[in-house]
């Protein structure tokens, strides 16, 4: 089932997740989806579900892999629950919706339910809803659920106009102002910069859905889904493999939250183990290390602790000197950088990093511009930006990516920092390729 809504704003990461949480509590096995390329709310329905976070992004994955991919992160889940991004039909620009939510629910058959914010209108909300429901017939608009209702005679006097609409009323949520996530420049805070707090919500969300949506219509629909044929996904290794696990240390914690599940799971099946490191508390590298993967994440909000840890720094600053496979984007990109915002980060790449008053946004196609430690020469990737941060110098004498008639990044054949995200399972041979550095330096 696909929770969708007419646009940012409404409410559909908290009923989502608080809907996988109910789910769950219910005795079902859930697991949460996100269409797009975002990283924060995976990482709430992972609280929910307690399975790894998943997205679905045909400009990233290839839309003949988003089938396969649901199959694989839904395996030994009885129901899934796929989050959509802004608008039901906003997608790439200039694409006529290319990767928005109703793309990517008519290349999966599932059905939608909307969530509209019915805070500031009554019978107008079945206006909206029609027009949901007829502006494209091949969205199977299964049912409504309302949020921030005001009172009953509010509720009464939407669902008498939705009647009319022949969409089906699944729930009616009132305001409920202890249950919310803080957000700040990129959107949500993350959940792991604040797991105590929402693991400490999440059975009140889980309540607050319960008591407000009909989980048994939910399930019903969910389970009139069309059968998926498709094989699942399964993450490709590479031959010669057999032998000994190669480690390699990935960023994690509360600066390094942003990491695409299936990126780690093709690393292992090329036969490396990552062991997470948190750059904030851990002052070394794991034993036996041979490679270094430096997801996204905010650095900047948490640039003098990560400063502050100056023997872990160092033994990476060392490491990558020495000559130890790295793949850092965004957020890696600015802790290997010179300087974040004033204070001294790992100085492995020749630039300084700092905040900027405007972000970064949008999906790029881009091309390696010379062999590295990532891609060889020519490599062609779909990927995304999401910063509000600059590097200067933008990029280095061997760039990691063009777009855009512009280069971006530092790559070597051992190193590569870009601002650019990319889903490995649109492009495995990334993952081989650099495992396969890893397991030559090791």
């Amino acid at each position: 089932m696909v929770i969708a809504a007419p646009g940012s704003g409404h409410g559909k990461t908290t009923i989502a997740a608080g809907l996988m949480a109910a789910l769950r509590a219910a005795g079902h096995r859930v697991s949460g989806h996100k269409v797009g390329p975002d990283f924060i709310d995976p990482g709430y329905h992972a609280l929910a579900t307690g399975r790894p976070a998943r997205n679905l992004d045909p400009f990233l994955q290839g839309e003949d892999r988003l089938v396969p991919l649901l199959r694989h992160g839904s395996r030994g889940a009885d129901i899934a629950v796929i989050e959509g991004v802004m608008g039901l039909f906003d997608g790439a620009l200039g694409t006529e919706g290319y990767a928005s939510t109703a793309h990517v629910a008519r290349l999966l058959d599932a059905p939608v339910v909307l969530v509209v914010d019915a805070s500031a209108a009554s019978r107008s909300v079945a206006a909206t809803v029609l027009g949901f429901a007829s502006y494209d017939t091949r969205v199977r608009l299964a049912g409504v659920v309302l949020n921030k209702l005001g009172s009953q005679r509010h509720l009464d006097e939407i669902a008498a106009a939705l009647e009319a609409t022949g969409v089906p009323l699944l729930g009616a949520l009132y305001r409920n102002e202890e249950i919310h996530a803080p957000s700040r420049h990129l959107g949500l805070v993350p959940a792991a910069e604040r797991a105590a707090e929402a693991q400490r919500v999440l059975p009140s969300l889980a309540a607050w859905v319960t008591d407000g949506v009909d989980l048994e219509a939910i399930v019903r629909i969910a389970s009139g889904a069309p059968r998926l044929s498709a094989p699942a996904w399964e993450p490709s290794g590479v031959d010669g493999t057999d032998g000994p696990r190669v480690t390699v240390a990935a960023a994690g914690g509360p600066a390094f939250t942003f990491r695409y599940t299936e990126n780690i799971e093709l690393l292992a099946a090329c036969g490396v183990e990552v062991v997470d490191i948190d750059p904030l508390r851990d002052r070394a590298l794991p034993d036996g290390c041979a490679g270094l993967y430096f997801g996204g994440g905010f650095p900047e909000v948490h640039a003098a602790e990560l400063s502050a840890n100056t023997a872990l720094r160092a033994e990476v600053a060392s490491a990558i000197d020495r000559g130890m496979p790295v793949s850092a984007e965004c957020a890696g990109l600015l802790y290997l950088c010179q300087s974040l915002d004033g204070v001294p980060m790992v100085g492995a790449v020749p630039a300084d990093a700092k905040m900027t008053a405007r972000g970064k946004l949008g999906y790029r196609r881009a091309v390696a511009v010379e062999d590295n430690v990532l891609a060889a020469a020519g490599q062609r990737v779909t990927g995304h930006e999401f910063h509000r941060t600059e590097v200067t110098p933008s990029h280095g004498a061997s760039a990691a990516w063009g777009w855009d008639r512009q280069l971006d990044g530092f790559a070597s054949p051992t190193l590569h920092a870009s601002y650019l995200h990319v889903h490995w399972a649109g492009y495995p041979e990334l993952a081989q390729r650099f495992a396969a550095r890893v397991r030559a330096y090791e």
